[in-house]
């Protein structure tokens, strides 16, 4: 992707994640909207993962899926997810990938993934409660559902997990 600044109207995300039970099957949802378009994404593990590496992974998947550099606004539900990537990486990164405590930092494949996409984007992040009646938020959330039906689904025809 080049360097080159973003255009046009912002590309709107909603992401969620699911994990039920947490630590378990997982899921990922998001919903992109800019101007008339839409696109609906979801995804999951079958194996065992957390709530917050779903979490991770919506923004991860919805920002990968853009074409060209754009203007972004993602609204999430986790504080993990938007304070780790708003106040934590940068010290993180910048300590070896180590918390202030000098323990590796949880997730850190996922979080560098997170980096990593962010860098492709004009990103701007905000907090939406989640549960809350919000539309969109709703709708990540269901796509994050379906997300983890569907790897459970594909593993146990694939004689893999027995969720």
């Amino acid at each position: 992707m080049s360097d080159t600044p973003a255009a046009g109207p912002p590309v709107v995300i909603h992401t969620d994640g699911a994990c039920i039970p947490n630590p378990g099957p997982g899921g990922w949802g998001a919903i992109l909207r800019q101007g008339s378009h839409e696109l609906e994404l979801c995804g999951g593990e079958a194996d065992e993962t957390t709530n917050n590496r779903m979490e991770l992974m919506a923004p991860i998947q919805a920002l990968g899926a853009l074409k060209r550099r754009s203007v972004v606004e993602i609204h999430t539900d986790s504080t993990y997810v938007r304070n780790g990537i708003m106040k934590w990486v940068q010290g993180w990164s910048r300590n070896g990938w180590k918390t202030s405590a000098k323990q590796p930092v949880k997730n850190v494949d996922l979080w560098q993934l997170l980096v990593a996409v962010c860098e492709q984007h004009d990103v701007e992040w905000h907090w939406v409660k989640g549960h809350a009646g919000h539309p969109d938020n709703e709708l990540a959330d269901q796509l994050a559902g379906r997300g983890l039906l569907e790897a459970v689904e594909a593993a146990r025809h694939a004689g893999g997990t027995s969720a």
